[in-house]
């Protein structure tokens, strides 16, 4: 798990290596323990590493390898790499190193451009090919690595963050309307390849895009998800099998393939608590595990220590949990959103960002439930959708997810920001795409491949990243998306949603684990719009940049203020706070560069 970026020049310049050390030093965090640059005339490659496989020397970024003409900058984890390296060996590859950078190197040497569909796991990486004189670049199948990239008729820029590009200057820091329909409508999803910022863009999930040093760009797919039910019909019980053993494979492989200790972040919820269980199935012991808790409202609670101690009594781990106050997580609101690589409303974030500063004191890899919800059908909108028995596939979706209707978003905003209903269009396209069976697949396979890629997967990228501690997601497993995709809806949805997690769980867990309703990280003081959070809320609303950046409209922003609490959206999110959230954003990361 690392920090990545590079430059790609068109017009016949040499590359600028001084501007990669420049945005190689914004990516710092993601990588502290090492860092280095490659330089060869059109291309320059920059890279911070967080050492997780192979903590020698050897396996240094970026790599090169001189015989064949290749080099890499490289983030994340090959899972099946040591199968991968005894297949080259067999082909008579001989390796200096013993981590999995090499290995991705020597399959794009023996396989050629489709050997990305060999890699299991996380990953996005450019690789620089001399003799052919392009650039590879790659991103893993469920976008759990991120990519970033600008691109104009002179050169081609990369980076694992924003942040990282925009150090570089020369980057079109205006509004695209484009992103920002999506950011206030989608939940601050902003789908592939557009970001909030004209002159950004990212690399697709389970993409590769490979440029020559004229320019030239070729995009290739190379992996498509199936909610298509199998030709040979299966049982619940052969389906709650399936599913049980293809997790545990997930769960252990990312638990083996890593030469410093894992633990495992345990929310409480059933999703972290079913990681703890398998890995204690598999035979782990002395396994590590992290709860974070807030101060409570009166209105509810801000821990769920009562779910996630007995789950760590129960197996015995070394459990450890950190107490935040009101206060500080307030004060380090800010801290969170820097981290930011997008604007993210989600309010859990800044948990995240606490949770894994004390984390990393202590361990660089954990195990992380994100995308068991969206995976097997855990959130209360599912049944909702499925329950519409009229309407299109879009008006059955947008009435129980959009965050606003188009010309709400329009009166939220000022005129010559205005664009058509971006959103709307982009949604019904993928509702639409094909390899669906029945309408829930289809909204699911959306989730799966669009939404939460911009949503939980990013946020606990960043938030985790920040601190340079590595989050693996067993849940994300793509040959567990595969299995579940393929299930048929209404054994997902059962009893709430997560049906089959649930039956797994029944005996390995706590029953209070099992049956309490879906959780969701409790953060009181940014729930709730009032007190110190509003005040920062009405503070940048109401602020110079704010206005002169004449974003918003003015009257739009009174009438949310006026009364905060009641204007929610259909996700039960603050609209107040997903205006002010962006402005923040905006003046940290843009106004402040």
């Amino acid at each position: 798990m690392c920090g990545l970026c590079g430059e790609l020049r068109f017009d016949g310049q040499v590359a600028n290596s001084q501007l990669i050390q420049t945005m190689s030093t914004k990516l710092e965090r993601r990588g502290p323990d090492d860092n280095g640059i490659f330089s060869e005339g059109p291309v320059a490659l920059g890279h911070r590493r967080l050492a997780i496989i192979d903590l020698s020397t050897e396996s240094h970024q970026p790599m090169h390898i001189p015989e064949l003409g290749l080099s890499i900058v490289f983030n994340g984890s090959i899972y099946n790499y040591l199968d991968l390296r005894k297949q080259l060996q067999v082909m008579g590859h001989q390796f200096f190193s013993h981590g999995d950078t090499e290995v991705i190197l020597r399959a794009y040497a023996e396989w050629g451009d489709d050997f990305v569909k060999r890699l299991h796991g996380m990953f996005a990486f450019a690789i620089w090919d001399r003799r052919k004189q392009h650039l590879l670049m790659a991103r893993d199948r469920m976008g759990i690595k991120p990519l970033y990239y600008s691109l104009n008729n002179k050169r081609l820029r990369f980076a694992s963050t924003p942040q990282a590009l925009l150090a570089g200057k020369d980057i079109d820091t205006a509004i695209d309307p484009a992103g920002l329909h999506y950011q206030l409508t989608l939940h601050a999803v902003i789908p592939a390849p557009h970001t909030i910022l004209r002159g950004i863009r990212k690399l697709k999930p389970a993409h590769t895009v490979k440029v020559a040093v004229d320019g030239t760009r070729t995009e290739q797919r190379y992996w498509t998800l199936k909610a298509t039910r199998p030709a040979q019909p299966m049982s619940e019980s052969d389906w709650i099998t399936a599913t049980h053993d293809t997790l545990k494979r997930a769960v252990k492989k990312r638990l083996e393939v890593a030469d410093v200790p894992v633990g495992v972040l345990l929310s409480g919820g059933l999703d972290s608590s079913l990681l703890v269980g398998l890995l204690a199935e598999a035979g782990v012991t002395g396994l590590r595990t992290f709860t974070v808790g807030f101060e409570d409202q009166p209105e509810e609670k801000g821990n769920e220590y009562e779910y996630s101690d007995p789950v760590a009594e129960r197996f015995c781990t070394e459990h450890a949990k950190f107490h935040i106050a009101n206060e500080e997580l307030i004060d380090r609101l800010p801290d969170a959103i820097g981290a930011m690589s997008e604007p993210m409303v989600a309010q859990d974030a800044v948990a995240f960002y606490l949770l894994a500063e004390h984390v990393s004191k202590e361990i660089k890899v954990v195990q992380s439930g994100q995308g068991a919800d969206e995976v097997f059908g855990g959130y209360f909108w599912y049944p909702q959708m499925r329950a519409e028995s009229s309407g299109s596939k879009l008006e059955r979706f947008r009435k129980h997810y959009f965050d606003r209707s188009h010309p709400e978003w329009l009166d939220a905003i000022e005129p010559a920001f205005h664009t058509e209903d971006i959103t709307s269009q982009r949604v019904a396209r993928l509702l639409d795409e094909p390899e669906a069976d029945a309408f829930i697949d289809r909204v699911l396979h959306m989730d799966v491949t669009t939404l939460i890629v911009d949503d939980p997967v990013k946020r606990v990228d960043n938030m985790t990243m920040a601190w340079g501690l590595e989050a693996r997601v067993p849940f994300l497993d793509h040959e567990l998306v595969e299995l579940a995709a393929s299930m048929p809806p209404e054994l997902k949805l059962r009893q709430g949603g997560k049906y089959p997690l649930k039956a797994i769980a029944r005996g390995l867990l706590p029953d209070k684990v099992v049956d309490r309703e879906k959780g969701y990280f409790p953060v009181p003081a940014l729930k709730f719009v009032r007190g110190r959070f509003l005040d920062m809320m009405q503070d940048t609303l109401h602020s110079s940049a704010c206005r002169q950046r004449g974003l918003f409209n003015q009257r739009y922003i009174e009438t949310l203020l006026q009364a905060p609490e009641q204007h929610m959206t259909a996700l039960k999110g603050s609209k107040l706070w997903h205006l002010a959230l962006l402005e923040m954003w905006l003046q940290m990361h843009v106004d402040a560069g």
